[in-house]
């Protein structure tokens, strides 16, 4: 099912290939437009271009699935990228991610930091672009392509939100300078944007997957309240001053989500993963895939062991944590989407060896992650290899919300809110098809031992989805956490300094506390 009525492939390329310039923060002037410049005066001037400029904005949601979810896998207690001989050591980048040893011109401060900023913001430039040329020309259905495209935007700034803490917002093109909005004036700037943009979205799209909807809106807005006293908050060289909680705001959005009737939580957990889950009846918001070159699924890659099947193979680079994968009940289903012990060809069923010619055993335990064995690790097998994958281009569609996660939301609000008890029915409504026979959280909990069994329970059902950094910082364990020898970090560490060359070109940018001026 396409994404769209896509439009003439000439107009889906012209609009692809519009690269925004840095959202305009860094930059005062362009002196000299080019004559083949794709702007909104020299297109979007019917529905086919429209679409295609609303397409690449959903086509920049693949950046996702590249620095931002490095971050919010490789520095927590979730994942880990082990230096494996010549294999996965890139100046060091992946140790000092995960150790959160970050500064703004380390390796990762000058890579994935940056990248961040440069992704996410060419997806709020490309939204600009789009929302401008709305003003100029009549298509059928206007409001909710402007409200599916507001929100669009919105998750972009709030993964921005996330990571830098307070920026700048442009809702234009212009091309100047600007300062950055305190982080909780972010918050309300997004909380309002998805709640103006809900009330024009349809519930569902007829015969069209994959786009914006009412309910994409309102998980969007329960991962914003969930998250508030953190995102709201104050962060000093000191740590984090919390901001108000909204808890009774975020029951209600999951509720809006699952009272809503559009979606059910998939009968068979490991559905909501395949090559075939755009038909999960759980999926909220996806980074869809295609098993096309470029366009497909391809994370399993990192994970997988060179020999994991046969015409080519992984890259045998990230792990779980030992303490994580220790975790795991072995009856939790969950569980089974992580590989470890002797490995066979994973469309086969033949055993494989590793490259010495030995069988392949996966390891829980890694030993040292700066020189470890290539069988070291236990790796996580979540979205299945496509049999029809183009190259490592797998038609996985990659989730960004999906229905257990309102759950799990929900249940947090409640317990918070003190009703603990109607908490533990939402967990254990998760945890119903992980088990057989059920495996129920104790209902004589307490208010604070179930706090610590609802991060647990986001860790076994959202293993590989992006989720684990929020999770830590909302619990206040992420820089206290230690794990292959991290050690405690810094408390303003809950945010990445601003790059360097945004700083070094827009003199309004201030450094985050911490990293200095």
């Amino acid at each position: 099912m396409s994404l769209f009525r896509f439009p003439t492939r000439s107009a889906r390329l012209g609009a692809l290939m519009l690269v925004p310039v840095g959202l305009m923060v860094g930059c005062t002037d362009l002196k000299e437009n080019p004559t083949s410049l794709i702007t909104k005066d020299t297109f979007y001037k019917n529905s086919d271009e429209v679409f295609a400029g609303v397409t690449s904005v959903y086509a920049n949601l693949r950046n996702n699935m590249e620095s931002y979810y490095a971050l919010n896998q490789v520095s927590s207690d979730e994942t880990v990228v082990p230096t494996r001989g010549g294999d996965w050591f890139d100046n060091g980048a992946w140790i000092e991610l995960h150790r959160q040893g970050w500064t703004p011109n380390s390796v990762t401060g000058l890579g994935q930091v940056t990248a961040i900023w440069n992704q996410q913001y060419a997806g709020v430039a490309r939204a600009n672009i789009v929302l401008e040329a709305l003003e100029n020309v009549t298509i059928p259905g206007q409001a909710a392509v402007k409200a599916e495209v507001r929100a669009l935007r919105a998750l972009y700034y709030t993964q921005l939100m996330d990571v830098y803490g307070g920026i700048p917002i442009a809702t234009d093109t212009k091309v100047e300078q600007r300062a950055a909005k305190t982080r909780a004036e972010v918050f309300t700037w997004i909380e309002t944007e998805l709640k103006a943009a809900r009330a024009d979205l349809p519930k569902v799209w007829p015969d069209q997957q994959g786009r914006v909807t009412q309910g994409a809106a309102d998980a969007m807005l329960a991962s914003l309240y969930v998250n508030a006293r953190v995102w709201s908050g104050t962060v000093t060289a000191a740590g984090l001053t919390p901001g108000v909680a909204k808890w009774t705001e975020a029951l209600n959005a999951a509720d809006a989500v699952i009272n809503s009737g559009t979606y059910t939580l998939a009968p068979e957990f490991k559905s909501n993963f395949t090559f075939t889950n755009q038909n999960s009846p759980e999926n909220i918001l996806v980074v869809r895939g295609k098993a096309l070159d470029g366009l497909g699924f391809n994370r399993q890659f990192q994970s997988l062991h060179y020999n994991s099947f046969g015409g080519g193979g992984g890259w045998n680079g990230w792990s779980v944590v030992e303490e994580t994968y220790n975790k795991f009940s072995p009856a939790d289903v969950r569980r089974s989407t992580i590989l470890e012990g002797p490995q066979v060809d994973l469309f086969t069923g033949l055993p494989v060896n590793n490259r010495q010619g030995s069988r392949l055993n996966f390891t829980p335990r890694i030993g040292d992650i700066t020189s470890a064995n290539e069988n070291e690790g236990a790796r996580i097998y979540k979205f299945p290899l496509d049999p029809n994958r183009a190259g490592n281009a797998s038609g996985n569609d990659f989730t960004i919300f999906r229905l257990a996660e309102m759950h799990l939301i929900k249940a947090e609000a409640l317990n918070e809110l003190g009703r603990t008890p109607e908490a533990i029915l939402q967990l254990n409504l998760v945890r119903a098809r992980a088990f057989s026979p059920a495996q129920r959280i104790a209902a004589s909990l307490t208010q604070a031992q179930l706090r610590d069994v609802i991060f647990d329970e986001r860790l076994f059902e959202l293993l590989g989805e992006g989720k684990r950094r929020q999770d830590l910082i909302r619990k206040g364990t992420y820089t206290s956490g230690t794990w292959f020898g991290k050690g405690v970090t810094p408390a303003y560490k809950i945010l990445l300094p601003i790059p360097q060359q945004q700083i070094n070109t827009n003199p309004k940018l201030v450094q985050n506390p911490g990293y200095g001026s």
